[in-house]
């Protein structure tokens, strides 16, 4: 697969995620596609630290990119590709 070829899948599958409600989404699935999302289009190797260290979510959504740094943009790429599309399958959109 191209790198182009990737990306419009990519951003198909981010698009086509808008159409999932967020409630029907388990809130572990949220984090492991926000950590995905973020190691794929992050142009810096270390995430963003939050302010407020007492801010639950944010330390959720930290500790969800820290769990997939190990993969490359591509491999976050097409993990979030594969999840959106077994998203979409599961709720018929």
């Amino acid at each position: 697969m191209s790198e182009k070829d990737l990306n419009t899948l990519f951003d198909e599958a981010f698009a086509n995620a808008q159409l999932i409600p967020q409630d029907s989404v388990p809130q572990d699935m949220q984090l492991i596609l926000y950590g995905l999302y973020k190691q794929a289009t992050s142009e810096t190797t270390t995430p963003l630290m939050f302010q407020n260290p007492q801010d639950i979510i944010n330390a959720f959504k930290l500790n969800a990119w820290m769990q997939v740094k190990h993969l490359t943009v591509d491999e976050a790429k097409s993990e979030y590709i594969r999840i959106i599309n077994e998203l979409l399958k599961e709720r018929n959109l």
